[in-house]
């Protein structure tokens, strides 16, 4: 019997299979969207996942504007921050995030479903939001990805 096939195999930085894909928005829900893109940062649909490497993918997200939120989920809902000091708890709605930038909204939402350590500030950088259609990083040639055919 040959037992080295049997070998757990765990990647690391240099030998992750990186890729780019990108990922139309429009009309899809914000929660359902964001933790798919979070699976997909962290590499979790990969054979190859590693829990303690960056193995995911680089995610283009575009349209993220037309991102949707049912209810009245972009008025009452109410994220918190505190700044450590007396007085100093603020809290803003996804519409005032979706004012400054889609992108503020998009990474409050994927870095809450990211582990909280020096690894998901890392996997966090691998995400690119644009309001638009257009985006710089056709020279990566990123495929296109369907999100509602991902479980």
């Amino acid at each position: 019997m040959d037992t080295l096939s049997y070998k757990t195999i765990s990647v690391n930085k240099e030998t992750a299979q990186k890729e780019w894909v990108e990922i139309d928005a429009t009309g899809q829900p914000l929660g359902r969207l964001c933790s798919k893109v979070a699976k997909l940062l962290r590499g979790k649909y990969k054979p190859s996942f590693t829990p303690h490497v960056d193995c995911g993918d680089n995610v283009i997200i575009l349209n993220a504007d037309k991102v949707a939120l049912s209810g009245n989920k972009w008025t009452d809902r109410i994220y918190l921050r505190y700044s450590g000091y007396p007085g100093g708890q603020r809290e803003f709605t996804p519409a005032d995030l979706m004012a400054k930038g889609p992108d503020r909204l998009f990474r409050k939402v994927v870095k809450g479903m990211l582990p909280k350590n020096k690894l998901g500030d890392a996997i966090i950088k691998n995400m690119y939001v644009y309001a638009g259609n257009e985006h710089p990083h056709q020279a990566q040639k990123p495929k296109k990805l369907d999100i509602n055919t991902l479980k």
